[in-house]
């Protein structure tokens, strides 16, 4: 197992279900990527669009600083660290 740890959620990465996020979105020219588990990585995806991450959630300290997620990390973060389940989008964003 990794040493690394999920920038998001701060459990271990594991060896399996690990994406790559772009802080700054692929589609607004972002190039840096972080290692991070793949059912926080949709959970940020299902929360925010792609403008809304370009705009105020760039950083993962914004991103944490969101209720939503949040509460999401509370969450998961009993969960091992290849623990995989379908995200749902979030209301919040559906309302858009």
């Amino acid at each position: 197992m990794s040493d690394e740890r999920c920038p998001l959620c701060g459990r271990p990465l594991g060896t399996v279900n690990v994406d790559r996020h772009h802080l700054v979105p692929k589609t607004f020219k972002g190039k840096e990527q972080f290692p991070i588990h793949k059912i926080c990585h949709r959970k940020i995806h299902a929360t925010f669009s792609e403008r809304e991450l370009l705009r105020a959630y760039h950083t993962w300290d914004a991103l944490k600083g969101d209720a939503d997620i949040a509460s999401f990390i509370e969450w998961v973060a009993k969960k091992p660290p290849d623990f995989y389940t379908r995200t749902f989008t979030s209301n919040k964003k559906k309302g858009r």
